[in-house]
C-alpha cells in the first residue's frame, strides 16, 4: 500500500501533543501486551486525524446474488433435454 504521506516519525511528533505519562512511556517503549498495542494504534489514528491524513476508501466489492448465480452459470452442465440427451431421452 503506498501511502501519501511521511509517517515514519510519527511517535515522536505525538510526544509534542499529549502529557500523558502512559501514553508518552508507550510512545517511547512501544507496546509490550495486546491492550497496549490496541491503544498505540488509537493513538496514530489519533496523529493522522490530527494532522490531516485520511485513509483511501476501500473498493466497493460488493455484488448481488443474481449476479453471483449469472457468473457461475458458465461453470454448470448444460440440461439434458429429449433432443440433446446422448440415451434418447429416456
Amino acid at each position: 500500500m503506498d501511502k501519501l504521506f511521511d509517517d515514519s516519525n510519527w511517535r515522536e511528533e505525538y510526544k509534542s501533543y499529549t502529557s500523558s505519562k502512559m501514553e508518552l512511556e508507550l510512545l517511547e517503549n512501544g507496546p509490550k501486551s495486546l491492550s497496549q498495542s490496541w491503544m498505540m494504534g488509537a493513538l496514530y489514528n489519533k496523529w493522522k486525524k490530527m494532522k490531516g491524513y485520511k485513509d483511501p476508501e476501500p473498493p466497493d466489492c460488493q455484488s448481488s446474488l443474481k449476479e453471483w448465480e449469472e457468473s457461475i452459470k458458465k461453470y454448470q452442465e448444460p440440461e439434458f433435454t429429449p433432443e440433446n440427451d446422448p440415451y434418447g431421452g429416456y
